[in-house]
């Protein structure tokens, strides 16, 4: 986020685009689906809360505090800086703005979330991806470059696979986050690297703008079963990489093979980047 967005810069926004995913072996599979997110800043959630968007009440659209986070219902932003103390991620002194899918008529999945954790100036110095899958488990990535320099689009920042999220993946390999962001636009880039090099490429990313009553309604108008439509586009899909006869691997996968250097970037040792577990259930 650039600088002069962070004197600017409202409580929320409303980020409107799509999710693309794309599986390259052993058949490949790709699919593109349209998605809206809202993007708060943790330091003024309670300035959010209206007729139609609501902090931990239930509205036409709203965020849970407990959905997120320690899920306690506690202050987001008061844990999200005690973890980036805790790693010793100090530059990231400024903003955190939590990026994920609301609640909509009362129901969310989030399968990323992201929290962009930035400094004084607006830089962003830290990126937290908190993952979930549909067995009911999480676990989050606290991601920084080296040295904790600040985060740009050529930046890499790349973690080992912790959480079993698909049944058609073994828990083996890791993860690429590239971040990209202008005035109007954000976007998240994610590579998977299992033991055989690059598996899945997925990217998330919008057109940004203020969230009002007038943009919330005109997304929901548009996509009013966004929420219940990603847990059904996460089954439809499987069932299309069952006809495709994709490798299944059940909810228990067996551990997962050992990969070398050239394909698994978190045993690689890269310099580029730092990653730090958080919590997983």
């Amino acid at each position: 986020m650039s600088p002069d967005r962070a004197s600017v810069d409202p409580a929320a926004w409303l980020l409107t685009g799509q999710v693309m995913h794309e599986r390259l072996r052993p058949r490949p599979h790709r699919f593109t689906y349209p998605v809206f997110y809202v993007r708060c800043d943790l330091d003024r959630l309670a300035s959010l809360s209206s007729g139609w968007f609501g902090i931990d009440r239930w509205r036409p659209l709203g965020l849970h505090t407990r959905d997120h986070g320690p899920r306690d219902g506690s202050d987001l932003a008061v844990w999200m800086r005690a973890q980036l103390s805790a790693a010793g991620i100090d530059e990231a002194d400024g903003k955190i703005w939590l990026q994920a899918f609301p609640r909509v008529f009362g129901y969310a999945f989030n399968p990323v979330s992201f929290w962009f954790c930035h400094d004084r100036d607006g830089n962003l110095r830290a990126l937290l991806a908190e993952v979930r899958n549909t067995f009911g488990a999480r676990h989050s990535y606290l991601l920084s470059a080296e040295g904790n320099a600040p985060i740009t689009a050529e930046t890499q920042l790349m973690c080992r696979k912790v959480l079993h999220v698909s049944p058609f993946c073994r828990v083996e390999g890791g993860y690429t986050f590239r971040v990209r962001e202008t005035r109007h636009y954000a976007a998240v880039a994610i590579d998977y690297r299992d033991a055989d090099g690059l598996l899945i490429r997925t990217a998330l990313g919008g057109h940004l703008q203020p969230l009002t009553r007038a943009s919330a309604f005109g997304a929901l108008l548009r996509q009013p079963l966004l929420t219940l439509g990603v847990v059904a586009r996460i089954h439809w899909q499987a069932v299309r990489l069952v006809l495709k006869k994709a490798p299944f691997y059940g909810k228990h996968p067996a551990p997962g093979r050992n990969a070398d250097a050239s394909t698994d970037h978190a045993a690689a040792g890269q310099p580029s980047t730092a990653a730090r577990s958080i919590s997983s259930d």
